[in-house]
């Protein structure tokens, strides 16, 4: 098939993931994308822009037999103005992420009418895919409180027409798999994120400034998007821990980026709110420890197919991330330094590789040309 693939934030996960999928796919893409800035705006503009320039590619004698784009697009408004051959395709639409359960620090900054593009893009799709369980249910689960915020009719009955339409499929996951023999020295420790408020950081800090005071030796790599206001617990983790600081900031190659995850023993996620979660993804599948909250994605993400969870959840706080850190750190030196069984994660592994997962979203998209 012909896939016309629209993506306003080309970036981040956004980019990773369909480059990812379309280098292993077996339809033609043609990708249609805006630069990753200003989200707000990619999500006015996008749909207008996105119509001119697939009419201009229609009168040039492009032709797809799909729509698939990502939530920042608003999918009603590019079928509105989009060229009649266009906008009779059958579309399937990607949640990254959405706008009414992305965490705020204020609820008033919340712009409901970015939910309500995310609800009316769902309803003009034909397929409405979610990167995990976790996130279509805080979705549809979220909705109703929102719709009954407006005048009557309350249009309870679109949660149930969108998740008619909802699927799983999953990001797939591509990093080499370590070998040889960890080299000497402290417990390897790694935190990988968008340097963001709800990834918070502030958690992180006061987990290291407490395993410093314990004296315990320990390396750590603080890595991740960067953007134009950071919150102030990266500056005062690098002024207070310098000593034990390897990488910093933003990675500028995928290269750079896939050696600070194989470099650590541990990955640690200190987060208030994730869709998926990629990047501890990542650095499990190279064989890090991962070390998560027990809750939001990760009990999804961080089990084996026969539904066994390993031990690689504390309860969020502090206390228990240090707790679990230096239990952690006495293991590594006594050489035990895998999550799981070499057989786990393998089939850990074959949940998220990226070939397995290419060949199945493309069978869910031909799927979809079938209803």
């Amino acid at each position: 098939m012909r896939i016309l693939a629209l993506e306003p934030y080309w970036g981040g996960s956004h980019q990773a993931f369909l480059e990812s999928w379309c280098q292993r796919s077996r339809h033609e893409w043609s990708i249609l994308s805006a630069s990753a800035n200003s989200w707000k705006w990619r999500m006015r503009h996008s749909a207008i822009s996105f119509a001119a320039e697939s009419a201009a590619r229609t009168q040039a004698g492009e032709r797809w037999d799909m729509i698939f784009c990502s939530d920042m697009l608003s999918l009603a408004e590019f079928l509105g103005l989009a060229h009649p051959s266009i906008s009779a395709l059958p579309r399937v639409i990607y949640f990254h992420e959405n706008q009414l359960t992305y965490p705020v620090r204020q609820q008033d900054e919340r712009d409901v009418h970015f939910v309500l593009t995310n609800m009316t893009s769902a309803l003009a799709a034909d397929a409405v895919w979610f990167n995990s369980e976790f996130h279509r249910d805080a979705f549809l689960g979220g909705l109703p409180g929102l719709l009954r915020k407006f005048p009557q009719p309350h249009l309870l009955d679109v949660v149930d027409e969108i998740a008619s339409r909802g699927s799983v499929q999953y990001p797939g996951v591509d990093v080499p798999m370590r070998s040889g023999v960890r080299p000497p020295g402290p417990i390897r420790l790694v935190w990988c994120a968008r340097w963001e408020h709800d990834k918070n950081p502030e958690l992180l800090l006061a987990a290291l400034e407490t395993l410093s005071e314990m004296g315990l030796a320990f390396r750590i790599s603080v890595i991740g998007e960067q953007f134009r206001e950071t919150p102030e617990a990266f500056e005062q983790m690098r002024l207070r821990l310098t000593g034990h600081i390897d990488r910093w900031g933003y990675q500028e190659t995928r290269e750079e980026y896939i050696q600070a995850l194989t470099e650590a023993d541990v990955a640690i996620s200190t987060a208030d709110h994730e869709f998926f979660g990629i990047a501890m993804a990542e650095a499990a599948a190279s064989g890090a420890i991962p070390l998560v909250p027990d809750r939001l994605a990760y009990p999804e993400v961080f089990r084996f197919p026969d539904g066994e969870r390993p031990n690689v959840f504390y309860d969020g706080s502090a206390e228990a991330l240090v707790a679990r850190m230096g239990e952690l750190a006495g293991e590594i030196q006594s050489g035990h330094h895998a999550w799981c069984t070499p057989e786990q994660q393998a089939h850990w592994r074959s949940r998220f590789d990226w070939d397995q997962r290419a060949a199945a979203m493309d069978d869910a998209l031909e799927a979809v040309t079938r209803r």
